[in-house]
């Protein structure tokens, strides 16, 4: 599970105690809404169906693919299923390969995404072994599945702009500045990075 609202509450109003720039924002946008996703292979999976596609596209390909494949899209069922079945439901070959390469990894036991290491830095070495996803997925994935407090997914770019606002920065700041400035935040930085994701559709709405 996710971090609860309750402890992304918590975790805000500490972090207030200790900068007031960030306070103030916390104050003027209010606190944001969990972000939850369900553990495991299917929310990954979806992650894939997802990349660089639009929200609706993406519910349209997996709803094809649960057709086809059964509720969630076994690993099982997946791998069995050949080439042009998996792109009539939209899937295409590179996403296949990410598909498979995810599919493969959890029936061979290689990745048992119920047992990350307790580690961040490793669970997010244990997750870039799939094709497909890179480092920013994996942050996402430890963040709003497992709730992991400290995650800072620092490559995002609602993040960058979301804090660049915030500090009155006249330019974006990279993804290793956001790591610098983000450490005083630790070890609240996920709630921080969904309290930036909120303020950050403030300034774009």
């Amino acid at each position: 599970m996710g971090l609860s609202k309750e402890t992304i509450k918590t975790s805000l109003d500490a972090i207030s105690k200790v900068d007031s720039t960030l306070g103030n924002a916390i104050k003027a946008a209010g606190y944001p809404e969990p972000r939850i996703n369900p553990e495991g292979y299917q929310t990954l999976l979806r992650t894939i169906v997802g990349q660089q596609v639009s929200v609706a596209s993406a519910a349209s390909v997996w709803n094809k693919l649960e057709a086809r494949l059964g509720a969630g899209c076994p690993a099982e069922a997946l791998i069995a299923t050949d080439f042009d079945d998996l792109r009539a439901c939209g899937l295409s070959r590179q996403k296949q390969g990410y598909a498979r390469s995810l599919a493969e990894l959890i029936l061979s036991g290689e990745l048992d995404l119920h047992n990350l290491p307790e580690d961040d830095e490793e669970a997010i070495a244990r997750l870039t072994q799939v094709k497909g996803i890179g480092r920013w997925s994996a942050e996402i994935y430890l963040l709003f599945a497992l709730g992991r407090p400290d995650i800072w997914p620092a490559g995002d770019l609602a993040i960058q702009a979301g804090v660049g606002d915030i500090l009155g920065h006249d330019t974006r700041p990279t993804e290793q500045d956001l790591r610098e400035i983000a450490l005083r935040w630790s070890p609240h930085r996920g709630s921080v990075a969904i309290f930036i994701w909120h303020h950050y559709n403030t300034m774009v709405m």
